[in-house]
């Protein structure tokens, strides 16, 4: 037990920053799309889904811009702690109020809980591994996205099983207590260790950073559509209704592994030559339930969907805190709140396509289109990454 409870130990900071991942990705953000098909028939219209998804991304983009501005490692741990406490709290009120005023409320704020937990916490654990090359470590912590996913999503089926949604969220409050508590402990404040000394060139802003943010946003476009309706895409898909949920889990048993996998070619080939790549099999998999009604291939949408989008939050993460090593929070701040703006963003036209075609095509054209753009414009910029290959 006491091996568990070392709070140098880098397996430790990693299940550490695992578990805050589980909470800020998959409690705070992921559970809402999972009880998505019970909520609609039984608390939602698809269009105040949206607009809450909207508003949690616009908590998470605020909390991202602001995370920015996080300089000390005890503010980082402080704010990081809040986020904790605000997972909990948001997640509890779900269950206990059906007022639209309270759940718009609690899922801004749950937003900028998931923004402290996912982009403060995963600097913290970049910071304070004690490892010279972080990228597979980094792989490692990342793959908590695809976890947070399995998790919530097991948990809440469970509940589904024998109550209702209501009472999923009440037991994904608890899950973040007995979770939560780990990492509260364990990524504490500890300025006096040498391996919290953060090394590297000082960070300045330039094109390929730009290109960098900008196509981190169409990623931010690319993963929302799914990340929101992904079990009621498959579900309103002729001959396919009821396979929903199960898609949902299928793209997180895929993201477990994923960040690992890709971010270990990544090492091997290049941080950007694996991001697109990896960005052409999530517009493939954007593509695929327009194209047909096969379960197979709209199976496999959902497989390469998670295999994509949660390996690309980890690789462009991870890229930003090599070129921004000397604050490695700054640059995850930045792309962070363009890959926010890009959740934004991608509801409300979805909203307004959904409701005008009633179907998910023209929606899923339009953000395959805009993910292609992102990938043009890195692919052009694609050698300027040579100039942080030493950092």
């Amino acid at each position: 037990m006491s091996v568990l409870l070392n709070k140098r130990k880098n397996a430790n900071i990693i299940i550490a920053g695992i578990f805050a991942l589980i909470i800020g990705m998959g409690v705070a953000r992921f559970a809402f799309t999972s009880l998505l098909p019970s909520m609609l028939n039984n608390r939602l219209d698809i269009s105040f889904a949206g607009l809450l998804a909207s508003i949690n991304y616009f908590g998470y983009l605020l909390g991202a811009i602001f995370a920015i501005f996080i300089k000390s490692n005890s503010l980082k741990v402080k704010f990081f702690r809040v986020g904790l406490f605000i997972s909990f709290f948001t997640t509890l009120v779900l269950g206990l109020q059906t007022n639209d005023f309270v759940w718009i409320v609690s899922r801004f704020i749950a937003g900028f809980g998931s923004a402290m937990l996912m982009v403060v916490g995963s600097s913290l654990v970049m910071s304070r591994l004690d490892i010279e090359d972080k990228t597979k470590a980094m792989g490692i912590h990342f793959s908590g996205i695809g976890f947070s996913m399995v998790v919530t999503d097991i948990l809440s089926r469970t509940v589904l099983s024998y109550s209702s949604w209501d009472d999923s969220w009440i037991a994904l409050s608890i899950l973040t207590i007995v979770l939560g508590a780990y990492s509260f402990y364990i990524l504490d404040e500890q300025e006096n260790q040498s391996f919290l000394k953060v090394k590297g060139k000082p960070f300045k802003m330039d094109s390929f950073v730009i290109v960098l943010i900008f196509s981190y946003f169409t990623v931010g476009v690319g993963f929302v559509v799914q990340g929101t309706f992904l079990p009621d895409i498959i579900n309103s898909i002729e001959g396919l209704a009821g396979f929903g949920s199960n898609s949902w889990l299928l793209a997180g048993f895929a993201g477990i592994p994923s960040c690992i996998i890709w971010m270990r070619l990544a090492s091997n080939y290049g941080s950007v030559n694996i991001i697109l790549i990896c960005m052409c099999f999530l517009i493939i998999s954007i593509l695929i339930p327009t194209l047909t009604s096969n379960l197979f291939l709209n199976l496999l949408s959902a497989f390469l969907y998670g295999a994509t989008f949660i390996a690309l939050v980890g690789l462009f993460l991870n890229l930003g805190g090599k070129i921004a090593s000397s604050n490695p929070a700054f640059l995850m701040g930045a792309l962070t709140s363009s890959y926010g703006i890009g959740q934004i963003t991608a509801p409300l036209y979805s909203i307004a396509l959904i409701n005008k075609y009633n179907s998910y095509e023209t929606t899923l054209y339009l953000t395959a289109f805009i993910m292609l753009l992102g990938v043009v414009v890195l692919y052009l910029n694609k050698n300027k990454e040579k100039k942080y290959a030493n950092n």
